[in-house]
């Protein structure tokens, strides 16, 4: 990826490639999730005081997969706008089964 990427439909191909692995998908899913949970206590609590959790459910998941599971570096830090749309994107994708949670296979890279 040394090319910027110009449209979203690009970006998109190459942000699932990127979350290739069951467990990165799982894990972005459970962090957006609670990202919905938390937002919605605080709308129905009005105790605002918890929206700090908000982007720690949603790097926190996201960041630790890419770490620990995917061992690549997180889209975010180069195309932070798409790659949040694209969380999102792939959460409800996830949820509504147009998208699987075994993801897409790849080769194992040598260092894995």
């Amino acid at each position: 990826m040394s090319e910027r990427i110009k449209t979203f439909k690009e970006f998109y191909q190459f942000y699932l490639t990127e979350h290739s692995r069951t467990g990165t998908r799982v894990f972005h899913f459970i962090g957006t999730l609670l990202v919905f949970l938390v937002i919605g206590y605080v709308i129905s609590s009005g105790k605002e005081r918890f929206l700090w959790y908000v982007p720690i459910f949603g790097y926190g998941f996201a960041w630790l997969s890419h770490a620990l599971i995917e061992k690549n570096k997180p889209a975010t830090f180069k195309y932070p706008l798409w790659s949040l749309i694209s969380d999102f994107k792939l959460f409800f994708e996830l949820l509504i089964g147009k998208q699987s949670f075994i993801g897409i296979s790849r080769p194992k890279q040598p260092w894995e």
